[in-house]
């Protein structure tokens, strides 16, 4: 019962150590940058053109689905012909495929953001 109390303040505590180290050491780095008269182009984000995040994120878990729906296809091939066990073509199938989807999309998107 008491543990709750402990951790809850650790993590929310270390959240914010670790947002507050970024903050406080991207403004010092700005700081120093600007002392010693470097252009203030250099924190303007870039402007290339990338693919919107919208585009990204429904590339990639339309992919993620299609590789978990051929995974159950091929998982289900290889218990009913092939006679490998149930609990070892399912989940071996599922996350091959899904990781093949993945990496698939990842490859997509880059190929997106040269475009």
């Amino acid at each position: 019962m008491g543990s709750e109390l402990i951790i809850m303040p650790i993590i929310v505590g270390a959240i914010f150590g670790v947002f507050y180290l970024y903050f406080s050491t991207r403004n010092k780095e700005r700081l120093a940058l600007i002392e010693k008269g470097v252009d203030a182009s250099i924190f303007m984000r870039g402007k290339q053109q990338t693919a919107p995040i919208w585009k990204v994120l429904i590339l990639n878990i339309a992919l993620l689905l299609m590789g978990i729906g051929l995974g159950i296809i091929i998982g289900g091939i290889l218990y009913q012909n092939l006679n490998v066990d149930d609990d070892i073509a399912m989940p071996g199938s599922i996350f091959l495929c899904a990781g093949l989807g993945l990496f698939l999309g990842f490859n997509m998107t880059k190929n997106l953001d040269k475009e």
